[in-house]
C-alpha cells in the first residue's frame, strides 16, 4: 500500500508538497535565531532593555521602508520563484555572518543591527512573493486547509525551535546555533527549485508609479473586509512586538531562567499553537471564518498577561510561561489560519503583490515601531510594568471588527472588484 494514500490530498500533489516541506524547515529555523539572536545580545553583548528593542526593530523597519516598493516592481517580475530562492540564499549568508565574527572575537551589537536589517529587508521581498507561489499550488477551494497545514509547521515549529534552541545555546552557545536558521533558509531555497507549478501571468501596466503605489493601499483601505482586518492585526501586532522585544531580557534577567530551561518551557507551551492549528479549520467551519478570526484576536494576546504576574516559586514562575505560550499559541493559530484563507481569497490576482506589500506595509511596519515603544518603555518604567501595560493593551484589537462584516463571514469571500 503506497504511503501516499495516508497523506492529506494535498500533501499528495507534488508542487504543494515540495512548496510545504521548504517552509516547515525554514519556520524551524526561525524559531531557533529568534530565541538565539536575542541570547547573543544579552549573554554575549550584554544588551539592555533600550538595545533589545532596537534590535527586534532593525529586523522589522524593512517592512516599513520597502514592502510599497517591493510590492509594485515584484507585481512585474516574471521569474518570481527564482527571486525567493536568491533572498532564501542571501538569508543564510548573512546569518552564517555570525558565527563567524563570534569565533573571530570581532561580533559586535551594530553587526547584528545590520544583519537584522538586511536579512529583513529579503524577507520582505520572499514574504510578498510567498503569496503568489501559495495561490499557484494550492487550489482556491483548499485555502482554508492549504492554510492549516502551513499553520500546523508553524505551531510544530514553536514547539521544537525554542527548544531546541535552548538546548543548543546550553551546549554550544548561542552564537553557534543560528547556523541551524542559515541552513534552513538553504532547505528553503533547494525546496523552491522542485515547485513547477506555473506562476500567475504579469499583465501590462502603463500607469505611474505613484498610481501603482497607491492601487494596493487604495484596495486595503476601501475594501471593509480588508480593512478591517488589516486595523485588528495591526493594533495586536503593535503591542505584540512591545511584548516580544523584552521577554526574552525579562525571562533570563528578572526572572532568573536559564536558556536551557526557557528554551524547554517556551517550546513546550507552544503545543497549544499545535493543538489550534489543528482545530482552526474546524472552528472556522463551526462558527464561521469572521468569528473564528475574532476569537483568535482574543485567545492571542489574553494569556500574555500571565507572563508580568509571573513570580514566586520556580515552578509558579515556569507554570506562568508555559501557560502565556500554550494560550498565545492556541489563539494565534485560530486567527491566522482562518484570516490567511480570508485574506487570500478577497484579493484579485493581478494586484496581489501590491496589495500584499501594501498590507505588510501596515500590519509589519507598525512591529518595529512596537518594539521600539517596549524599549523606550520597558527603560522608563522598566520591563515588568512595561510588559502587563501593553499585553492588556493587545486584547483590544479584536473591537476593530465589531461592526465590520468581518464578524459575518462564514465562508471564503470573493475576490473584490477593483477598478
Amino acid at each position: 500500500m503506497p504511503i501516499s494514500r495516508f497523506l492529506p490530498p494535498l500533501l499528495r500533489m507534488p508542487d504543494f508538497r515540495a512548496f510545504w516541506i521548504g517552509q516547515s524547515i525554514s519556520v524551524i529555523g526561525d524559531q531557533v535565531s529568534g530565541v538565539a539572536i536575542p541570547l547573543v545580545a544579552v549573554l554575549i553583548l550584554e544588551a539592555d532593555a533600550g538595545q533589545m528593542g532596537l534590535l527586534t526593530a532593525a529586523g522589522l523597519v524593512p517592512h516599513l521602508l520597502f514592502s510599497l516598493p517591493f510590492g509594485v516592481w515584484l507585481d512585474r517580475v516574471h521569474r518570481r520563484r527564482r527571486v525567493m530562492i536568491a533572498a532564501d540564499l542571501g538569508r543564510a549568508l548573512l546569518l552564517a555572518s555570525i558565527p563567524i565574527a563570534w569565533a573571530l572575537d570581532v561580533l559586535t551589537l551594530e553587526q547584528l543591527f545590520i544583519v537584522g536589517f538586511v536579512v529583513g529587508t529579503l524577507t520582505v521581498g520572499f514574504d510578498i512573493l510567498w503569496a503568489t507561489i501559495f495561490v499557484s499550488v494550492a487550489p482556491r477551494d483548499r485555502y482554508v486547509e492549504a492554510n492549516t497545514l502551513l499553520g500546523g509547521s508553524r505551531s510544530i515549529a514553536s514547539v521544537a525551535g525554542p527548544t531546541i534552541a535552548g538546548a543548543l545555546v546550553q551546549f554550544l552557545g548561542a552564537a553557534l546555533t543560528i547556523v541551524a536558521d542559515a541552513v534552513s533558509f538553504i532547505a528553503s531555497a533547494v525546496s523552491l527549485t522542485f515547485v513547477r507549478a506555473v506562476e500567475e501571468p504579469v499583465e501590462p501596466d502603463d500607469s505611474s508609479l505613484r498610481e501603482r503605489l497607491a492601487v494596493g493601499l487604495r484596495f486595503i483601505f476601501r475594501d471593509p473586509i480588508m480593512r478591517a482586518t488589516l486595523l485588528a492585526a495591526g493594533w495586536i501586532n503593535l503591542f505584540d512586538f512591545a511584548f516580544m522585544a523584552l521577554l526574552i531580557l525579562y525571562a533570563t534577567e528578572t526572572l532568573g531562567v536559564s536558556p536551557g530551561l526557557l528554551g524547554l518551557v517556551l517550546g513546550s507551551g507552544a503545543v497549544g499553537g499545535v493543538i489550534g492549528a489543528i482545530i482552526a479549520a474546524r472552528v472556522g467551519r463551526r462558527i464561521g471564518l469572521g468569528p473564528a478570526f475574532a476569537l483568535g484576536c482574543v485567545l492571542f494576546p489574553v494569556p500574555l498577561v500571565l507572563v508580568p504576574l509571573a513570580g514566586g516559586p520556580e515552578l509558579v514562575v515556569l507554570g506562568c510561561l508555559f501557560a502565556a505560550e500554550f494560550g498565545a499559541g492556541m489563539g494565534v493559530m485560530i486567527l491566522d489560519v482562518n484570516v490567511g484563507a480570508v485574506i487570500l481569497a478577497r484579493t484579485p490576482d493581478r494586484i496581489r503583490s501590491r496589495a500584499m506589500g501594501s498590507f505588510r506595509f501596515v500590519n509589519y511596519g507598525i512591529r518595529p515601531v512596537g518594539a521600539l515603544v517596549g524599549g523606550f518603555l520597558g527603560t522608563l518604567i522598566g520591563v515588568r510594568e512595561t510588559l502587563f501595560v501593553v499585553s492588556v493593551l493587545a486584547c483590544f484589537g479584536v473591537l476593530w471588527l465589531v461592526r465590520s462584516p468581518v464578524i459575518r463571514l462564514r465562508d471564503l469571500p470573493e475576490p473584490a472588484e477593483i477598478g
